[in-house]
């Protein structure tokens, strides 16, 4: 082992679940998320379930609650459509009923009048001359901030790109 590298520290369980309480008090996680950081402190399963069993029922882990909050976060902050949101979620392991809820938190006017903003921003970016090279890096940019095609399409007929 060289220099740089130190050994992981070990957590106890009674360690690991006050230093879980505070992890989850900081920010809503997943509970996927919770399991890997309790993995990673060196827990065995059957602390690492006790403990994220514990942490929901002192609410400090409510997976509704995280699926919510990160659906209102990457719509408000970051701009992200719906698939690119959808996606996120499964990736944190939230089943489809929770993120059906999620997605009940965007707002349907917000949501186009956001798209219409992020495809306004980036027309005025773009040094294409080629109506038809424009409007596809138009729809592109879109597409990949993870919004649906319909839509896109919707943004750029009505904004005549």
């Amino acid at each position: 082992m060289s220099e740089t590298e130190r050994p992981k520290k070990v957590y106890t369980p009674m360690q690991a679940r006050a230093k879980a309480e505070h992890y989850c008090a900081f920010q809503e996680r997943a509970q996927q998320e919770v399991r890997d950081k309790l993995y990673s402190w060196g827990l065995h399963m059957q602390d690492v379930e006790a403990i994220i069993s514990q942490l929901i029922e002192d609410n400090f882990l409510n997976e509704e609650r995280f699926a919510r909050a990160y659906a209102r976060g990457k719509f408000k902050m970051k701009g992200w459509g719906k698939i690119k949101i959808k996606q996120g979620l499964k990736l944190k392991q939230i089943s489809a009923p929770l993120i059906r809820i999620a997605m009940s938190e965007i707002d349907g006017n917000e949501y186009f009048a956001t798209l219409e903003s992020l495809i306004n921003k980036k027309h005025l970016l773009i040094r294409e001359e080629n109506d038809f090279k424009r409007k596809h890096k138009l729809f592109q940019y879109a597409l990949g901030r993870g919004y649906e095609s319909n839509l896109i399409a919707e943004v750029l007929e009505s904004n005549h790109y």
